[in-house]
């Protein structure tokens, strides 16, 4: 079947271009009512007879049926055994992948995750302990497609921050187990994991069941079922984020061939239907190339289909008055992903506030930083880059203030803990201070 990709033609010389870009960026991040209802129903039924309800709602949507949750739970020797099943080139690529991964996190961590303390003129000690997070929880998606690089950017990360357990949740639909997601599990670490998915497995990991333990937090990425069931829970455990349609936007001056800019815009655009991939650049003849790149290439694409009702419903090629207005535009946008494809890629970077990874130079194909760049993959969406980032060693810890007031300190810190405390009224609050003022 021929598919044709129409993504729209915008200029930001058009009086119109802020109202027809707004319109193209919109995504609505309110989940659909009837989705919503059935997740609560669920998540409420899991809490309530645990391991039954996550076995009855595996049989009903991922058609795998067994007497016992136990039966679910993929053994360490299943894993590894995936592992040392697959071809020489995927084992390697797992373990060279992983390695990126671990050393990028494991200097994440250095630059700003550990205890410190110091002591100031008083002899009062303050400070920070940094701990880790005791079990943490990662869903791997595995429904229109698997994903082991999911599970090297949730579990390598939490392994180096030091979490205790690692529990892993993917659905296997049909019964279906991917080989690369176990291996995938084994070479980063995974404690334990489980074939279940979908707002049934979120719902066992944030309240525990009899076989599936309860988490301190849910990471990774999943459908409109486990986007609603993570917000849900939050609260009675951490979340990562609330994950929205996988995005990329690529600021081009015109001197990268015109074929890879098109595979990079497919890059996100075969994820789903509502994946977003936007071009922006002051070459208008190289808008036109890549439109024509993207004609001759789109054939050839096993998920042609998807790609092109994303690029014709969501994506844009975008005529700027130069490259400084394109940084302008893309800070506005603020995208999961954003490739600087030019010449100078560090003249521009400067100029880029808002992003969630950013890619620069030619060479820097984002699909590089999906597997095994080193830096996190699982990044903010649908703008929210505008005040939160990556995925990170510092999701997997958490902080404790540490103060040890000396004898000296307390006088000069009880005095003005004592003013303070009886200006709000609170009697208690200022004696216990001023009880330690000699």
């Amino acid at each position: 079947m021929d598919f044709r990709a129409a993504p729209a033609r915008l200029s930001s010389a058009d009086g119109q271009f802020d109202a027809k870009l707004a319109a193209r960026l919109h995504w609505s991040a309110e989940q659909d009512g009837a989705i919503e209802q059935r997740v609560q129903d669920i998540l409420a039924d899991v809490r309530a007879r645990g391991d039954a309800a996550v076995l009855d709602y595996t049989a009903r949507f991922d058609g795998v049926q067994t007497e016992s949750l136990t039966a679910l739970e993929l053994q360490a020797g299943e894993l590894a055994a995936a592992f040392d099943a697959l071809p020489a080139a995927q084992r390697d690529a797992l373990q060279q992948a992983a390695a990126r991964i671990r050393r990028y996190h494991a200097w994440q961590k250095q630059q700003g995750g550990e205890t410190a303390t110091y002591v100031d003129e008083d002899g009062t000690l303050l400070g920070q302990k940094v701990t880790p997070l005791d079990r943490v929880g990662i869903y791997v998606p595995g429904g229109k497609a698997a994903y082991p690089s999911s599970v090297l950017m949730n579990a390598i990360p939490a392994h180096v921050a030091g979490v205790g357990e690692i529990i892993m949740v993917v659905p296997t639909p049909r019964g279906a187990k991917n080989p690369l997601v176990l291996a995938a599990a084994h070479v980063a670490g995974v404690t334990r994991a489980f074939t279940i998915g979908g707002a049934q497995a979120v719902a066992a990991l944030a309240y525990g069941t009899a076989t599936v333990p309860k988490v301190d937090k849910i990471t990774g990425p999943g459908n409109a079922y486990v986007a609603s069931a993570k917000k849900h829970v939050f609260g009675q455990v951490g979340i990562d984020m609330i994950a929205g349609p996988s995005e990329i936007l690529v600021l081009a001056d015109g001197s990268t061939p015109p074929d890879w800019v098109a595979m990079d815009l497919f890059s996100q655009a075969e994820h789903d239907e509502l994946a977003q991939s936007i071009l922006l650049s002051p070459d208008a003849a190289y808008l036109d190339a890549v439109q024509a790149a993207i004609d001759r290439l789109l054939p050839s694409m096993p998920r042609a289909e998807i790609i092109a009702k994303s690029l014709t419903n969501r994506g844009a090629l975008i005529h700027t008055r130069s490259m400084q207005e394109a940084c302008e535009i893309a800070n506005r946008i603020a995208p999961e992903h954003l490739e600087v494809s030019s010449r100078e890629p560090q003249r521009w970077e400067p100029l880029l506030k808002h992003a969630g990874a950013i890619f620069l130079g030619a060479y820097t194909s984002e699909s590089l930083g999906d597997y095994c760049a080193g830096p996190n993959h699982v990044l903010p969406t649908s703008g929210t880059a505008r005040f939160s980032g990556p995925l990170s060693v510092y999701d997997f810890q958490k902080r404790s203030s540490l103060i040890a007031v000396s004898q000296a300190g307390a006088q000069k810190l009880g005095h003005i803990a004592h003013v303070l405390a009886e200006g709000e009224g609170l009697h208690a609050h200022a004696e216990a201070a001023r009880l330690r003022v000699g």
